[in-house]
């Protein structure tokens, strides 16, 4: 009964100021859309660089007859990868041999190996990290080189390029999302600070009658739920409307079908979840001042 006694009492005030109602539910709109459109961006971003992570590895590269003064041994070879998986960051050691690698190539870059009459490759272990930042870690654990090992390649210049950009990606996008949420509370708080001020005398008279500050704050947070939902599901259509026409362009044409943004279900529900939480924290807050009867 208290509850119908609030939602109607909710419902009266939003008809009262159709207007004020009307603009705090475009600025929800807006500020959801444009954290959606964060939300899309920056999870596709992170997926990207995600998949590249992936791919980072450490090459370690055996010695052969013509790179140095005496062939690699099996001992050397199994000491070394004794050696890397003992290492704790190290999640998998694999032997490519000379032959394998030659294949890779062929298929990778035909035109450099279709003139060769001998094999120039040398055995190498690929040694996939568990956290791919710690690829540089693993390369240096292995200064100075093993007995039997020429070299160790992890790619340093596109794996620091990589890394650096997976942390400004995502540097980016909490800065994004915070600023979007403050912006979005402090316009929805002052357009709904609006309604609150044409009825602010009413506001005294039924704290001064006795009405408790949750009985005068009920009706004014349930306008701002009711604000926060139908902004929300505006951009939430609006979101999904640009993400199946204008998004997909953009991605198939710079990622790969790996590399995907936050699924329109996830979207959704952190938007309405978030216009709600907005629009009944402004209106609770805002109202704070005026119950100083």
């Amino acid at each position: 009964m208290r509850f119908q006694l609030l939602l109607a009492e909710s419902l009266r005030s939003v008809r009262a100021s159709l207007s004020t109602t009307f603009a705090a539910t475009i600025t929800v709109l807006i500020g959801m859309f444009l954290l959606g459109v964060a939300l899309l961006v920056g999870t596709w971003a992170n997926s990207w660089i995600g998949d590249r992570k992936k791919e980072l590895v450490v090459n370690v590269f055996y010695c052969t007859d013509t790179s140095c003064p005496r062939d690699v041994t099996p001992a050397q070879i199994n000491s070394v990868r004794e050696r890397l998986e003992r290492d704790p960051r190290v999640a998998q050691v694999r032997f490519v041999s000379k032959e394998e690698a030659l294949e890779i190539m062929k298929e990778r870059t035909p035109d450099l190996v279709e003139d060769i009459s001998f094999n120039p490759l040398p055995d190498s272990q690929e040694v996939t990290p568990k956290n791919p930042d710690d690829v540089t870690a693993i390369a240096a654990s292995l200064d100075p080189l093993p007995a039997g090992v020429q070299k160790v390649n992890y790619g340093e210049e596109t794996a620091e390029s990589i890394l650096w950009w997976g942390r400004l990606v995502w540097f980016f996008f909490v800065a994004m999302v915070i600023l979007l949420l403050a912006a979005s509370t402090l316009l929805i708080a002052n357009t709904i600070r609006l309604s609150i001020f044409a009825r602010r005398r009413e506001i005294e008279v039924m704290k001064l009658v006795g009405a408790s500050n949750w009985f005068v704050r009920g009706p004014f947070m349930l306008e701002g739920v009711f604000v926060g939902l139908v902004g929300s599901l505006i951009a939430v259509i609006l979101l999904l409307m640009v993400k199946d026409v204008a998004i997909p362009s953009i991605f198939e044409s710079t990622s790969r079908s790996d590399s995907q943004p936050l699924s329109s279900v996830w979207t959704a529900l952190i938007l309405l979840a978030v216009g709600l939480g907005l629009g009944a924290a402004s209106s609770g807050l805002t109202l704070r001042r005026f119950l100083r009867v």
